[in-house]
Order: structure tokens, then sequence, then C-alpha cells
């Protein structure tokens, strides 16, 4: 897949790239609504024998358009974005600068430079779609603007219990704690990418260690507690518990964040320095305060005997690491 970056005013003309079938939008999550409109887009390419290209767009538009209410966190940071983008067969991806010129476009101006320019031929998008300025371009209202040069194709809304699967409802579903519910709507677990760093290494003094995780981007993270969760570490899919908290057992005042740290079974290295991916599988409990080190001990050994019976339904296959190599 080609990435391409583009910042308003760009100078691309339609001799410059090759016709495209276009999915348009946010796609933060890149969840199961998402990859129905990519999907879309590559099944009519297809067809018509053209090459399948994605539009975003970054920084997040209300980071633009509304700044008491920029997201902190993300599904999906933007490389991540772009390595989902290309996991699904994507030809070229365009990541559009969303800055106040941009949004200040009105909807024939967006057509003109950003579909009609970029050598599209057809675009695909969601049925709630909005571009321009104060989103008053649509996908009914696109054919005027485009003046028929360009075809479109509405993808309708995909739910879930009446719900829309939506960025939205991904997301509240996160920090409530329903990683299971994310992973429904995602299409596959929830993850996080982050360094191994030095910690309190109590945990190894106790039986328990843990690598602690420093996250690499803003991430959505879900709330304080225990999960089990699956880790990727050097091409390897590996069973663990992590605990998301403050250490109120150990500690009396609290952190300004909580830290992340994961237990990983069967496995004894160093791994300082190294990238971890946690893939947030199952909540096991809230997080909480012990009247000692030996009541700990006690309830991190129920946790990992529930994180067990949590992942053994993956003992066959691992979906986000297929071609890892599976510890146990």
């Amino acid at each position: 897949m080609k990435t391409i970056h583009i910042s308003h005013p760009h100078s691309f003309t339609r001799g410059d790239l090759p016709e495209t079938v276009m999915a348009l939008g946010y796609f933060d999550g890149v969840h199961l609504g998402h990859q129905k409109v990519i999907q879309t887009a590559k099944d009519i390419a297809e067809l018509e024998k053209r090459k399948t290209a994605v539009m975003t767009f970054y920084p997040h538009p209300t980071s633009v358009l509304k700044k008491e209410s920029e997201p902190k966190d993300v599904i999906t940071p933007i490389r991540e974005k772009e390595r989902l983008i290309e996991s699904l067969g994507v030809d070229i991806l365009y990541i559009v600068e969303f800055t106040p010129i941009f949004a200040s476009l009105t909807p024939q101006e967006f057509v003109d430079n950003y579909i009609i320019n970029l050598n599209v031929k057809h675009i695909t998008a969601g049925f709630d779609f909005s571009f321009g300025h104060m989103g008053k371009g649509n996908m009914e209202n696109f054919p005027s603007f485009s003046r028929d040069a360009v075809k479109s194709t509405t993808v309708k809304r995909l739910s879930r219990d009446d719900s829309k699967i939506s960025s939205t409802l991904i997301r509240q579903a996160l920090k409530s704690g329903d990683v299971q519910l994310a992973a429904e709507l995602l299409g596959r677990p929830h993850y996080v990418k982050g360094t191994v760093i030095h910690g309190d290494k109590r945990g190894r003094t106790i039986g328990f260690p843990t690598a602690n995780t420093e996250l690499s981007d803003p991430y959505i993270v879900p709330p304080t507690g225990v999960y089990s969760v699956i880790a990727e570490l050097d091409g390897k899919a590996i069973k663990g518990v992590c605990n998301i908290g403050y250490k109120p057992t150990f500690k009396k005042e609290r952190a300004s964040l909580p830290s992340i740290e994961v237990h990983l079974f069967n496995f004894d290295e160093m791994i300082y320095g190294k990238e971890l991916t946690i893939n947030w599988m199952k909540r096991i409990r809230s997080e909480q305060k012990f009247n000692g080190i030996n009541e700990l001990i006690e309830q991190i050994s129920k946790d990992k005997e529930q994180a067990y019976e949590d992942l053994k339904r993956f003992d066959e296959k691992l979906p986000m690491c297929k071609s890892s190599e599976r510890t146990t």
C-alpha cells in the first residue's frame, strides 16, 4: 500500500494518479462498519478494474473544530490505523491534514480538490458521512457537487442489537471495561502498544513478575482492574493477566496515571526496552486494596486461574497473531 500525506492546498492533478474507487471516513478503530465501507470500495474497484483508495483525516476533526471536546485518546493512533487499512488490501491511503483552512472548504471545493483532482471515479462512504464547511455536503447531494462525473455508493448502517456500530459506541464500551463488546464491534480485540520499562520489580519478589508497559501513543485504555490478555512480543503470542491501576495495597499517594503491568504465563525473559502489544480479552475484576501481601498473592493466583479459563478458547487459534508462535 502506498501512503500519501496531503496538506491543503495540494498540487495533485488527475494525471498524477491512477483511477481509483475511494472509501471516505475518519475510520477510528477501523471497526466492522468501516471495514464494510472499505470492502465495498474494494469490490467495486475489482469490477471496474481500478485501484482501491481510502481517504482519512488527521488529526481528529473535533480537535480543530471544537477544542473543548478534543479527544485525548483514540481507538487507533494514526500509525495503527494505517497498518490496519493496509491489512485490508487497500492500494492507496490518503491521509489529509485536517486544519481550519481545510475545514472551511465548501463542499464543492472539497469535491473538486480531493475527489476529482485525485482521479477518483467512484466513492463509498457510510450513510452519515458529511464533507465541506459545516458538513453541508453528504452522500445524498454528492452527485450535484461531482456533476455526475464521479459515482457514489452509500453503505447502510451496520448494527448490533439495534445500535449502530460506531467509534463512539466502542469508546463507551472500552471506557466501561466491556472489552468483549468492543472486540465484537471491532472484529478483533482492542489492543495497545508500548515499551517495557523498569518498574518497582515487586511482582518478581512475590512470584508474579510483570512487564511494566509505557504506551507509545494515546490509546483508549480500559478502566482500572484486572484483565485476561494476549500479548504479542517478538512475533509470539503469549497469554497473560494484566493489572491496570494505582497499586493501592502498596502506595498511599495516587499517581497521575495508572500503571499497566502484564504477567506473562510460562515466561521468564528480560524484555526491557522491547515493544509489547496487549490485546484486551476479558475483564476479571476491579482493582482493590488488600490487607497485606499474602492476601494479594492469594487473589493474584485466583486471577491467573481465571485468565487461564478465559483464554482456553484461543488454544487452537489466536486471531490477532496469525503468523505468531503460540506460547501458553
